[in-house]
């Protein structure tokens, strides 16, 4: 990776490791921990300008982990012109917002999680601008949704904070899941999941059948996240949030995700009638409906949040049009938009901290109790309304200058009218935010005295409208940033050069009817809003709250029928469904003719299937015998590891018996605590429909392995077969899948078995607090046993025999690589033994005796297996990768040293705690049950019978 490519990896990690700090550092204090909030947003931004010249200059950073290369999966990103302008957006404001909440946020407030939110935030935006994998994109997309789920509702104690985030993670979350199969198909089209691929793809994409459904997936992303009509009404009510977090997420960062995936995406989806038609008709209706609800808002932060959705469907319909020159002011507009309305969000916070109220009809006239804050706000709204000589003018000029030459459907006055109807609009509102809250006669009845607050609150808001000045009196000075990110949206070399005069143009007319009509609303505006609140209107929120409430109760139906606590019907409708499906594919497949003749069956093996058979039906027939149910459960599992040994697989032969041992054996044990029989049984309907259900399944399963058994199939067991040896070291092929090819997923599976151990001993002790526990203090547990509990002979035999199957189990450990055996297998008989000193002298005797601590022992056995997966990595290979020597050691002979028995000795230890804890958590229920201790290892004490014998 180059020294580029190494640093940009850094300035995507870093907002998720300094998001480890708040949290820590509050203890310290406020100061601190904002401190140490700052210092890796401040670290990755001067990283991202050591890269930005370069950037600049047109060069491509990219930076590439592989994961899983055959799958497409890596951790890929690259930066360019518009990675450049967003990345410096998101840490730019992400410094000034971290400076601005730390006086904002009040004592009570707990700053370090804000923080910590605000900073996991931060990375998952880095991650959808610089990522160049749409995979890893998707998962940063996601991300987002979910920390500004976090954010949004950071004042758990307002209502309307917990239900603002609720709506928003349900509406972008849907839209990213929708967006998810727009970007797989994309993927599949351009044969690639990096971006730069399928940048170049573009032809190749719009061309394709799959085009049009990959772009209203696609946008159906991009429209939910930016609140785009008629998904616009989220964002208004995720204002519910702290001002910090909508100066931030709703006008600079989260909002604009949707716009950068369109800006993305322009090379490749834009220049059709289908990409003009849906991108640029739903932004010019979102620009005027978002701006025709923001004039009538009394909330500050509600006129400010309808007025963002308005600007972003600016930059939808800009996008839209298609042409170089709107995606120039796109680009432009971004930067401006960045710049006076993060500004005037927190002007908006200022008002509500100082005076305890964004309610527009309670103030006025605030020019002169907080002056400092009357500018900053006067220059932002100014800029907002698009007044000449700032920045937001200019970008408003290159939109109608644009709308003034667009046809929608071969008619070219509708978008310049609507255009021009929106910016009117703009105008007004804007307006109202100057002459309705700073403007005006002081009142005496504020809620709190209005002043201006310190330094650090006024100091963000002030640098941002410096450069909204700034930016509109010599816009030349964007020209080099909107060069490079424009050009990397259109994938052309452009050279824009941006002036505050472009001469009298129909824009310019359009621009001046916009001032004076917006102007003219304001007059007007009691009036305006007496018709305005008498309109029958639709309410989206209620929509999406009815909407809601039918999902929910037509979901609580269906769970009802098919949730209500019986696993007979889950089964019945899993083995239902599989069956169906199953039965859909063998008859829609179009099966080859048979390639193999049956071979002739041995009245041997005819009789053993008969006597299978028969076992099989007997446990239905008798299952609510417990016992009787166990033996002919065990007498099945013995008649199947018979099969496997005759079909010459000893592996599955000895894996079978061990596992079919334990089960039987910890069954045995646990049915001293279960009745003799089932105390409640089926109705004979429901009996009938799992007996069928039941024969389906298993002819199901019967006819499938028929089907292959009689015709020749590639497999990739012969890859195994030759592998086995040159690649893993050794000739036990089944052994090598596990440990070697397939180790991942034994690791998995060992992983879940230590679960399942973990998971039973804690629903043991959750039993013995309930009702149960009650059931069990009052049963007589020893004179329900037998007086011959212990017996000497069999507790001499387990003696015995213990040391013999350590030695065995030892032995197929070692073999296991090269001859039928493994950790599993061996840590089966070394558990089966251990079983038998239990079932001989009882579960309290041996547990006093126990000497080792289960838990601990599943715990080393994963971490064992784990870090042999590590050290392969270490060496260059592949996750769990054996490696392997043979050493020769006079005057033993050669003999071979693999990694994979390190992988073994962890699952050999997982397995056996895993049994053990089982076996413990019965032993925890036979001694709550008032199991005495034996005083010696069996019923007979020879000392006592010497001592009998003597007084005799």
């Amino acid at each position: 990776m180059s020294h580029g490519g190494t640093l940009l990896f850094l300035i995507s990690l870093m907002p998720f490791i300094g998001a480890l700090l708040p949290g820590i550092m509050i203890r310290a204090g406020r100061n601190v921990c904002a401190i140490s909030t700052a210092i890796p947003t401040l670290i990755a931004l001067t990283m991202l300008m050591v890269l930005a010249p370069g950037v600049m200059r047109g060069e491509v950073v990219q930076a590439n982990i592989e994961w899983l290369p055959q799958l497409g999966l890596s951790a890929s990103f690259f930066l360019d012109g518009l990675g450049l302008l967003f990345a410096a957006m998101i840490l730019g404001v992400g410094l000034l917002i971290t400076l601005y909440a730390r006086f904002y946020l009040s004592g009570d407030d707990p700053m370090g999680q804000f923080f910590t939110f605000l900073l996991l935030f931060q990375g998952a935006m880095l991650g959808i601008v610089i990522s160049d994998n749409i995979l890893l994109l998707l998962i940063f997309w996601e991300l987002t949704s979910l920390s500004s789920f976090l954010l949004i509702g950071y004042w758990k104690h307002l209502p309307e904070g917990r239900q603002g985030a609720r709506m928003a993670l349900a509406v972008t979350g849907a839209g990213g899941l929708a967006m998810i199969g727009g970007m797989l198909i994309l993927g599949n089209i351009a044969g690639s999941y990096n971006l730069t691929d399928i940048l170049r793809a573009g032809d190749a994409i719009r061309a394709s059948d799959w085009y049009l459904t990959a772009l209203i997936l696609i946008l159906l992303g991009a429209f939910t996240k930016s609140a785009q009509f008629p998904f616009h009404f989220w964002l208004p009510h995720a204002m519910a949030a702290p001002t910090p977090v909508s100066a931030y997420l709703h006008s600079a960062t989260m909002v604009k995700a949707g716009v950068f995936l369109m800006a993305r995406m322009w090379p490749v989806l834009s220049g059709t009638d289908a990409w003009f038609c849906i991108v640029a008709t739903t932004g010019l209706v979102t620009m005027v409906v978002g701006a025709l609800i923001a004039l009538f808002k009394d909330d500050l932060k509600a006129l400010l949040a309808f007025s963002t959705v308005s600007h972003l469907g600016l930059l939808t319909m800009l996008l839209g049009f298609g042409t170089t020159a709107a995606a120039v002011a796109a680009v432009f507009h971004i930067i401006n938009h960045l710049t006076f309305k993060a500004a005037l969000f927190m002007t908006a916070g200022i008002v509500d901290h100082e005076v305890h109220t964004r309610d527009i009809k309670r103030l006025g006239g605030l020019r002169h109790l907080m002056p400092i804050t009357f500018v900053v706000g006067t220059v932002a709204a100014l800029s907002m309304a698009g007044i000449p000589l700032f920045n937001g003018f200019l970008s408003k000029e290159m939109m109608l200058e644009e709308a003034s030459h667009t046809d929608w459907w071969n008619s070219p006055y509708v978008v310049p009218v609507l255009a021009t109807i929106g910016a009117l609009l703009s105008v007004a509102y804007s307006l109202r935010f100057i002459f309705h809250v700073f403007l005006g006669p002081v009142r005496d009845d504020y809620p709190a005295t209005p002043h201006d607050p310190p330094f650090g609150m006024w100091a963000a808001p002030a640098l941002l409208v410096t450069l909204v000045i700034i930016i509109g009196v010599a816009p030349f000075l964007a020209d080099g940033i909107v060069t490079a990110a424009a050009s990397a949206v259109t994938g052309q070399d452009l050279h824009p050069h941006l002036k505050i005069w472009h001469g009298v143009t129909p824009a310019l007319w359009m621009s001046i009817i916009a001032v004076a009509g917006g102007a003219v609303l304001l007059m007007q505006h009691g009036a305006l809003e007496k018709i305005w609140n008498t309109l029958p209107r639709p309410e989206a929120k209620a929509i999406f709250d009815r909407l809601v409430a039918v999902l929910v109760a037509t979901t609580r139906a269906i769970t009802d029928v098919s949730h209500n606590g019986a696993v007979s019907r889950y089964l019945a409708i899993f083995t239902t469904t599989s069956v169906f499906l199953g039965y859909f594919a063998y008859t829609s497949s179009g099966l080859s003719a048979p390639t193999r003749e049956m071979l002739p069956v041995a009245p041997v093996i005819a009789v053993g299937w008969l006597m299978l058979i028969v076992a099989t039906a007997s446990v239905v027939v008798m299952h609510h015998y417990r016992f009787r149910a166990l033996v002919l459960i065990g007498i099945i599992g013995l008649s199947i590891s018979a099969g496997f040994a005759y079909l010459s697989a000893p592996d599955l032969a000895l894996t079978q018996i061990s596992v079919e041992t334990v089960t039987i054996m910890l069954l045995l044990l646990a049915l001293h605590f279960m009745p003799k029989s089932t105390p409640k049984e089926s109705s004979a309907g429901l009996r009938a429909r799992d007996g069928v259900i039941a024969l389906g399944a298993g002819g199901g399963v019967a006819a499938l392995a028929h089907a292959f058994l009689i015709r020749d199939i590639e497999t990739i067991s012969d890859y195994h077969i030759a592998n086995s040896y040159e690649g893993g070291g050794g000739t036990n092929v089944v052994n090598v899948i596990l440990v070697d090819f397939r180790g991942y997923d034994t690791f998995g599976e060992i992983i879940v078995l230590g679960i399942a151990g973990l998971v039973i001993y804690a629903m043991m002790h959750a039993l013995l607090d309930g009702p149960a526990a009650r059931r069990l203090k009052n049963a007589d547990y020893d004179n329900d046993r037998s007086r011959d509990r212990h017996p000497m002979m069999m507790v001499v035999v387990t003696r015995v025999l213990m040391p013999i199957a350590l030695v065995v189990g030892l032995y197929i450990f070692l073999r296991g690589h090269n001859e039928p055996g493994g950790g599993f297998v061996a840590g089966l008989v070394v558990a089966i033994a251990l079983l038998m000193q239990y079932m001989a002298s009882g579960f309290a005797w041996t547990q006093e005796r126990k000497k080792i601590e289960y838990h601990t022992m599943i715990g080393l056995g994963v971490v064992i297996a784990g870090l042999t997966g590590v050290g392969s990595w270490l060496a260059g290979a592949p996750f769990l990768t054996s490696s392997y020597t043979y050493v020769h050691l006079p005057p033993i002979e050669e003999f071979e040293l693999a990694t994979a028995m390190l992988f073994d000795l962890g699952v050999f230890l997982t397995v056996l705690g895993a049994v053990m804890l089982m076996l413990y958590s019965l032993s925890r229920i036979a001694r709550f049950a008032g199991a005495t201790v034996n005083v010696t290892p069996m019923d007979y004490d020879p000392s006592q019978q010497d001592q009998e014998e003597a007084k005799g």
